[in-house]
């Protein structure tokens, strides 16, 4: 038997954690979980034993990790999400890596709040793109609205994905290992060309500073941030709003919502259906009944 394996199923002490993160790392990879699920159960896994140390996480009881789950939530005021994802990552460690019997199976979990997204107006996002002049700032914003990337999406992109001739983009790898194509706008493949002839990237379509390197996450999201700024947006809105309006104004356009959710690359058309409660386009032709009084 491996020795990490026989150190995390028949150890006694808080001593062999770094051992339990290693066996975590290597049954996550085996199962190509992606790197955000592996950091993310680390976590959660990293906050379980805090609370309980020096206890071994084996020798938690059911009733401990009860009382675990309503410390977080009542005084550490986690949300539903963040809990279900402890609860995910606790299946896990009893389920796959001790092969125990699942204890929280009587534990009900917290039901998740329906949020709407924040969305822009075409006008707002109009506004957006007139404020960034830098061709890459420019580039990377009109590319994320016109075809509903999320952020990691934009920063895995490379030129060869750009299907100019059926003007689409091949969106590889995405959430849940998934490939998916969406559509390329005709206003971003004409930008796109001047982009490309003036920075020639080597391996990624958006570069850092270092050729052949992504352009990282958190320099997208400040160029949003002040694109949002100079636009004199106020609205609470992140990077990820960019692929919330999009949905919403196509749904807004009349597209079917069953193309909206082959473009976003959604599982599940439930998930799609949320723009249903954001999008103006029914809601506007109603008329209030305050405007049919006389006063």
């Amino acid at each position: 038997m491996n020795a990490s394996i026989r150190e995390v199923g028949n150890g006694s002490g808080p001593g062999e954690m770094p051992g339990l993160f290693e066996v975590l790392r290597q049954e996550l990879k085996l199962r190509n979980y992606s790197h955000k699920t592996l950091k993310a159960y680390g976590s959660c896994l990293r906050t379980l034993i805090r609370f309980f140390s020096p206890k071994h996480p084996r020798d938690i009881s059911n009733s401990e990790i009860r009382m675990f789950l309503l410390h977080l939530i009542e005084d550490e005021h986690w949300e539903a999400s963040s809990v279900n994802q402890m609860f995910n990552a606790l299946r896990f460690l009893y389920v796959e890596l001790y092969k125990m019997p699942f204890a929280l199976s009587n534990i009900p979990r917290p039901k998740k709040e329906r949020k709407l997204p924040d969305v822009l107006t075409q006008d707002e996002v109009k506004r957006l793109f007139k404020v960034v002049s830098n061709p890459k700032h420019r580039m990377v914003l009109m590319i994320a609205y016109s075809a509903g990337l999320r952020i990691g999406e934009v920063t895995r992109l490379r030129p060869e994905d750009i299907d100019r001739e059926r003007r689409m983009i091949h969106i590889r790898g995405a959430k849940g290992k998934k490939d998916r194509y969406t559509m390329l706008s005709e206003k971003a493949m004409n930008e796109l060309t001047n982009y490309l002839s003036v920075f020639k990237p080597a391996k990624y379509l958006f570069e850092g500073d270092r050729d052949g390197k992504p352009y990282s996450q958190s320099s997208i999201q400040q160029v949003f941030r002040k694109a949002v700024e100079h636009a004199g947006i106020t609205k609470p809105v992140t990077f990820h709003t960019l692929r919330h309006s999009f949905a919403t104004h196509l749904l807004e356009q009349g597209v079917d919502l069953r193309y909206i959710q082959e473009l976003l690359g959604h599982a599940s058309s439930k998930t799609t259906e949320i723009y249903t409660h954001v999008s103006s386009k029914n809601i506007a032709a109603i008329r209030s009944p305050l405007d049919n009084l006389d006063l």
